[in-house]
């Protein structure tokens, strides 16, 4: 498993992405499965939080052989209390396999909208609903990730 901070990230500890980086990110999470391809060739999993699993299903879309699958915890569906501003305009492309994690209480969507959003992905997918978490999801998901990640990789 290799953790690392998207390029935004490196540049400031807190706040939002500037406007205008997502191109770099996604190179820097291009950088990050290149480099995990060199260490497990058979099978590489491409995930992140929130915007960074936002930025890794872009990719993937982009360059569909980046990853073997893709890991996505708290997908930013839309912003909060603006359910109309969906960031799914990519899905339909989505061609590697996605699990994604979700708390029922994320305010970037519910439930059941991820459930209709995620009808648009052609390829396998599944999300998990973790009972009383927000976007966070918190520590005590960290078991469950685990679980669910490797049942998926196994499916």
């Amino acid at each position: 498993m290799l953790r690392c901070d998207l390029p935004y990230r490196q540049l400031r500890a807190s706040g939002p992405p500037f406007p205008g980086v997502a191109a770099r990110d996604r190179e820097g999470l291009q950088q990050a499965a290149e480099a995990m391809r060199e260490i497990t060739p058979d099978y590489v999993t491409l995930g992140g939080h929130s915007y960074g699993g936002r930025q890794a299903t872009l990719l993937a879309t982009e360059t569909p052989t980046v990853a073997d699958a893709l890991l996505l915890l708290s997908y930013p569906l839309h912003p909060p209390r603006k359910p109309e501003q969906l960031r799914t305009q990519h899905f339909p492309q989505l061609r590697t396999p996605a699990l994604f994690i979700h708390g029922t209480r994320d305010p970037f969507g519910s439930i059941e909208e991820m459930t209709v959003a995620l009808a648009a992905i052609p390829a396998r997918h599944h999300l998990v609903a973790i009972e009383k978490a927000g976007h966070e999801l918190g520590a005590p998901a960290a078991a469950v990730i685990l679980r669910e990640a490797e049942c998926f990789a196994n499916a």
